[in-house]
């Protein structure tokens, strides 16, 4: 499993993002300091580094610019509340992989994630999910059941992702909340049971099995 450094001081953002990677299947370590991070991302074996650049002790940016004068080359994802041009460019100049505002969702943040790891991934084709004769395109976001397609909103598309990337695991709402809506969400919100139910007018009622409760899960038998 790949390991990944989460360098962020808000323990509200660190805490998220490193529950995402860890339920997606990777191996997360936070760092809540630059000094931290920058000795972490020299001493581990580490496939990617999430990098916040309002670090406490010092900028993110400086983290960056001794990790690439270290020669170290792990690609690095810039996720900050910074979201002027001059910032991203600054970032990217700065050798930067990909960079992401806040506030951000999650999912979003994993298909980044996921695009700079391709190429140590297998070989198999890992962008299409499938769930009996339902199929998730992943390069091109459509859905088909039994061939035929079916139209998603991109809520929708990632609410089925998130069911299709975990079969037959039980998903609350606070985690399908936090995966499909983002980290600053509404836990009273019932905007999930509201597009459970979109997913089963459009791709079958008996797909998405309700567990009392706990939430829902991808039926077996679908």
């Amino acid at each position: 499993m790949s390991q990944i450094l989460v360098i962020e001081d808000e323990e509200r953002i660190s805490s998220f993002v490193a529950k995402g990677l860890k339920s997606a299947g990777y191996v997360p370590t936070v760092a809540a300091t630059g000094r931290e991070g920058y000795h972490l991302a020299m001493t581990g074996d580490f496939e990617l580094i999430v990098l916040d650049l309002g670090l406490p002790d010092q900028d993110g940016f400086t983290v960056l610019r001794r990790i690439r004068e270290a020669r170290n080359d792990t690609p690095v994802i810039i996720l900050t509340a910074r979201s002027s041009v001059d910032d991203t460019v600054a970032g990217l100049e700065n050798g930067a992989d990909d960079y992401m505002a806040k506030p951000f969702r999650f999912e979003e943040l994993l298909a980044r994630v996921r695009l700079r790891l391709r190429t140590d991934a297998p070989t198999a084709d890992m962008s299409l999910l499938t769930s009996g004769d339902l199929q998730l395109d992943l390069r091109t976001r459509r859905a088909t059941v039994d061939g035929k397609e079916v139209d998603l909103s991109a809520r929708e598309f990632a609410l089925a992702e998130a069911f299709l990337r975990n079969p037959g695991q039980v998903l609350s709402r606070e985690q399908l909340l936090s995966r499909v809506w983002g980290y600053d969400f509404d836990p009273g919100s019932n905007v999930v049971d509201v597009y459970v139910r979109y997913l089963r007018n459009k791709l079958g009622a008996d797909r998405f099995a309700t567990v009392r409760g706990m939430g829902y899960r991808l039926a077996s038998d679908s």
